[in-house]
């Protein structure tokens, strides 16, 4: 009997669309009245010096999938690069990232539903989104990519008619000339220090592009696929991001217009909009959501495969469905996390993912100068660029975002981090793992 193996079977499409549902572009609206505030109405310049610094972090998140395109993301680059054991650690760090993310869209999604539908309990839209993105899941990531090419569409379909909207708002008020200003970027207000503070807020709005790296196992030829999906997704993204939140800032130049900040987006709607775009952005709202789940179940079901196939989890972990090629035992483990949805709170599970994210970005730019500087010693002027310099800028970018993260995340994310040293101590005094294979094949 053959052995049972993820497929190559996504193109590069498929691979951006993954991407872009986990980042989920329509959430610019969740942090916007927070971010104008922060930012002093700056939100589009902030947006932009995220899009710089992170696209340091996609470059080594590129670099490192050429050299092993395979499942497992930060995990695998630092576990074959620079150590097994501290790439078990980023691996166990990575999944706070991953496997809560789903569980804060299951919680903001049922929220929304049960708002509309107050007499249906809480807790079935939680068990009947699981449910339906964990079916999706298993039948493989073709299906997935499908539905999340639907729900995607709407999403940006939610953005596009938001930015006409508000053009015609701007056009109407004033001249067609005010549609071409840079007062949203560098107007009166401008702050230096204020914009690098909303870079920090708004770097977790590109988490997205990073999970494509989880697929690079099915995908064909994934070596030029991956990295082009990469810069795709941070540029469509980025192009996004910047348009919207400079059209929203034309149509209300100051945070103090905004009668609560946190639901400043429903308030910006409402004013180019009405009440009938406010139900088809909520909908969006909800969609977004679910398609984020959907893709950050997959993410975290692949981290998990790796983490398992390399014997640093139990073995059931590597395990394939014959039928569908998925790993259904993790996506099954995934929806029962989830399932925490019912007692713990966003700032709880945010928290988690903001420390396990950082510290996955940070060591797939310490990866590259470990692999490709000082144990290929690429060492010529370019490849010093390449694999030092420019890796280096990178780790120093999120090194500013851990150290500025509230004491909360820093917290739960050291207190995580404590359990996987425990675990990791077990696995080398205890089962004997101080020699670890760095050997793959996709051959087996």
């Amino acid at each position: 009997m053959s052995e049972v193996k993820l497929n190559r079977r996504l193109t590069g499409k498929e691979l951006i669309v993954f991407g872009l549902s986990l980042m989920a572009p329509i959430t610019i609206f969740t942090t916007f009245g927070i971010a104008s505030e922060v930012t002093n109405s700056k939100v589009p310049i902030a947006y932009i010096f995220t899009a710089l610094a992170l696209c340091l972090t996609g470059y080594c998140y590129a670099q490192m999938v050429k050299a092993f395109p395979i499942s497992g993301s930060a995990y695998t680059y630092v576990y074959r690069s620079v150590n097994s054991k501290i790439g078990f650690l980023v691996g166990w760090a990575l999944l706070t990232s991953y496997a809560l993310l789903p569980m804060i869209n299951y919680l903001v999604a049922a929220i929304f539903l049960h708002s509309i539908l107050p007499q249906i309990p809480y807790g079935f839209w939680i068990i009947l989104l699981i449910l339906l993105n964990t079916l999706i899941n298993i039948k493989g990531t073709k299906m997935a990519s499908w539905v999340n090419t639907l729900l995607l569409a709407y999403s940006f379909l939610v953005v596009i008619i938001f930015s006409i909207l508000s053009i015609k708002y701007v056009v109407t008020d004033q001249a067609v000339s005010s549609l071409f200003t840079l007062t949203p970027m560098l107007g009166s207000g401008f702050e230096f220090s204020a914009i690098i503070a909303g870079a920090s807020l708004l770097c977790f709005s590109y988490l997205g592009f990073d999970s494509i790296t989880t697929l690079a196992e099915e995908v064909i030829e994934p070596e030029k696929t991956v990295p082009r999906a990469i810069y795709a997704v941070i540029g469509i993204g980025t192009f996004t991001f910047v348009a919207v939140s400079y059209f929203a800032t034309l149509v209300q130049p100051s945070y103090l217009g905004f009668t609560n900040l946190d639901s400043a987006a429903v308030e910006l709607v409402a004013m180019v909009g009405g009440n009938l775009f406010v139900s088809f952005f909520l909908a969006g709202t909800l969609i977004g959501c679910f398609a984020s789940g959907l893709a950050s179940q997959a993410s975290a079901s692949r981290v998990l495969y790796a983490m398992g196939r390399d014997g640093m989890l139990p073995k059931i972990f590597a395990s394939l469905s014959p039928k569908y090629q998925t790993p259904v035992f993790n996506l099954l483990l995934i929806a029962g996390i989830s399932l925490l949805s019912f007692v713990m709170t966003l700032t709880l599970a945010t928290s988690f993912i903001n420390f396990g994210a950082l510290i996955a970005f940070l060591f797939v730019n310490i990866s590259v100068v470990f692999y490709y500087f000082i144990k290929k010693k690429n060492r010529t002027f370019v490849s010093t660029i390449r694999y030092l310099l420019i890796p280096t800028l990178g780790s120093l970018f999120i090194l500013y975002l851990l150290f500025n993260l509230d004491m909360i995340s820093i917290i739960f994310g050291l207190s995580w981090g404590a359990l996987g040293v425990a675990y990791l101590i077990y696995l080398v005094k205890i089962k004997g793992m101080n020699q670890i294979s760095l050997e793959f094949s996709e051959e087996g």
